[in-house]
């Protein structure tokens, strides 16, 4: 036993399963990380697509809002006009 104690040996055993340990749980951790990034690039995917999607709107309802304000300043128009027709 080369003079050493069971002491040592368990002590020496137990450092070796440590070692094997933390080789497994860095594994792990690595392929839970890979996991978890494919699913943040998903999110971040579906976040890029719906801000697009959002922007298209904003430009509709800009456009709308500018033919809206357009065609009300024409009804404007045409009620001064038709106003001052009558009072002359």
């Amino acid at each position: 036993m080369n003079g050493e104690t069971s002491l040592e040996i368990a002590a020496r055993r137990l450092e070796s399963a440590l070692h094997v340990l933390e080789q497994r749980l860095t594994l792990r951790l690595k392929a839970a990380g890979d996991a978890a990034g494919g699913l943040f690039d998903q999110d971040r995917a579906k976040l890029a697509s719906e801000l697009d999607a959002s922007r298209a709107r904003e430009r509709e309802l800009e456009e709308a809002g500018a033919q809206a304000s357009e065609a009300l300043g024409r009804a404007i128009r045409e009620i001064r006009t038709a106003l001052n027709g009558q009072e002359a």
